[in-house]
């Protein structure tokens, strides 16, 4: 499947090494009381093919660690290898590009434009970097569509989709440029069970195709994950070190 095989490609931007490295990254923001450290001294590797839960209490750092990983935020210190490119270093004018070929991005809350279709939103991401032909782009994303279950509401508005599926069209959109990694933050944490262990198992079956994806989530029993790395206020735990291993 096409899907698999550009994952794989993709994966060996990175010779035999991780998808993704973390050293010593810290990351500070300005408050009306001083700097809050958001994240201190993190290090981990993600290998290619991961499916990784990144789990802690709200403002522990688990979003901010996403968001350093996809580039939408960068680290006060330390530094951010993702797919083979220094992300923190990365110049602001390539940044949007660069992020919307390397990270799909999953949010809670879908951020589905309203006046479009479903498909027309999973186009979205393939004009804004100029992937595939303009005639190429509305077949691949019902090809996408169809991957996660919703391709008959393809031409319907967000609104007239369920939770679950705006998040399944919200992952379609995310794989639009087929990236090599997806990030998600609290996929689940606006649907109800059945929904979310849909979305789940949705990640599990993008890993199985090849991909590499780290959730954000509340959750900390979920199945078919194959890492789960606690954040305590900012920090990886020492008793968590195994979280900075990688094993080829």
């Amino acid at each position: 499947m096409e899907l698999h095989d550009q994952k794989t490609n993709s994966g060996q931007l990175t010779g035999e090494g991780p998808l993704i490295t973390l050293r010593k990254v810290g990351k500070n923001y300005a408050t009306p009381a001083g700097l809050y450290p958001a994240l201190r001294d993190i290090d981990l590797d993600i290998g290619a093919g991961e499916f990784v839960a990144l789990v802690g209490k709200s403002g522990s750092g688990k979003s901010t660690l996403l968001n350093l990983i996809g580039g939408i935020d960068r680290p006060s210190q330390g530094e951010v290898i993702v797919a083979g490119v220094a992300a923190h270093q990365v110049p602001e004018n390539s940044l949007a590009r660069w992020r919307g070929k390397t990270v799909g991005v999953v949010f809670q809350f879908f951020q589905l434009l309203p006046t479009l279709t479903i498909a027309e939103n999973v186009m979205l991401p393939m004009d804004f970097c100029n992937v595939r032909s303009p005639r190429q782009r509305r077949g691949h994303a019902l090809e996408l569509l169809e991957l996660v279950g919703i391709r008959d509401q393809a031409d319907k508005l967000p609104s007239a989709l369920s939770g679950g599926q705006q998040q399944r069209a919200a992952i379609a959109r995310a794989l639009a440029n087929d990236p090599p990694i997806i990030i998600a933050d609290e996929p689940t944490g606006n649907l109800d069970s059945v929904a979310a262990r849909a979305v789940l198992d949705l990640f599990q079956k993008l890993v199985d195709l090849g991909s590499t994806v780290v959730i954000a989530t509340h959750e900390r029993d979920i199945s078919g994950i194959d890492r789960t790395i606690e954040l305590v206020d900012g920090a990886i735990p020492s008793k968590h070190s195994v979280a900075t291993s990688y094993t080829p």
